[in-house]
């Protein structure tokens, strides 16, 4: 029993603790190439987020992990089969509920863990935080937080060699032989806004991709994952620690 995962604790201990964050996992369920699980986003949310917990909960941060979120947003994906959409409004309610659910039992940091590109947080983020004023509450996506460079040759956006390689450490089970893999090549808008990052729309993604990827993984491995995850989870831990310990009168210097 691991006392700051949810799902594995139980009352007694509950009871016995006053926790300062709780972290959110949010996902996706869709595909990814065809050697990756639709549960990809998931897996690494999940796992990422309690390793990251673990490390933090040692140097005495008081930390709740909650049940992942398994949905996320996919409406530029709706032509492929089982890729489950969660609409934003969908989203939103969502974390009314789980907002609210905290800011009633004294729970007034909140951290949603983000795994999934599209997920997009910002706005409710605002709008709850005007409803909820006691409430601290930011997103992170962990998948951004280091240069890929330092780890991969060749850099990922969906179900590539930094994704490709995660899956081969934390469950190698599900990964189909890379010799199955698409090479994950993907067109781009052709507007120069979109080209340069100052514009954007959504991606229609069988239009962009014909495997679903977008990043060749064929240069994966089960070590270039490990040593990015143990890289990953130790840069959560810290900032779950900070979060944790750190006053509402005190986030800015």
């Amino acid at each position: 029993m691991r006392p700051y995962i949810l799902a594995e604790t139980n009352w007694k201990s509950i009871q016995e603790t006053k926790f300062d964050v709780a972290i959110l996992p949010w996902g996706a369920c869709e595909a990814h190439n065809y050697h990756l699980p639709y549960g990809t986003d998931n897996i690494e949310s999940e796992q990422i987020a309690a390793e990251g917990a673990r490390i933090a909960w040692e140097r005495g941060a008081k930390i709740i992990v909650l049940p992942v979120i398994p949905f996320g947003v996919n409406t530029g994906q709706y032509d492929i089969t089982l890729d489950m959409n969660m609409n934003p409004s969908t989203q939103l309610a969502i974390l009314d509920d789980m907002v609210n659910t905290l800011n009633r039992q004294g729970i007034y940091k909140l951290i949603i863990f983000n795994s999934h590109g599209a997920n997009n947080f910002n706005n409710p983020i605002r709008e709850l935080s005007l409803k909820y004023p006691d409430m601290f509450i930011c997103s992170c996506n962990w998948f951004k937080s280091l240069d890929q460079k330092l780890f991969f040759e060749n850099k990922d956006d969906h179900a590539g060699e930094m994704e490709t390689s995660v899956i081969m450490h934390l469950a190698p089970h599900l990964v189909r032989p890379l010799s199955e893999a698409g090479d994950g090549a993907a067109k781009q808008f052709r507007f120069s806004a979109m080209q340069e990052g100052w514009g954007w729309s959504e991606r229609k993604w069988m239009q962009v991709t014909k495997d679903t990827g977008v990043g060749d993984p064929r240069k994966a491995s089960k070590e270039k994952g490990e040593k990015f995850f143990k890289a990953v989870t130790e840069k959560m831990a810290i900032f779950f620690e900070e979060v944790a310990k750190t006053k509402s009168v005190d986030f800015y210097i």
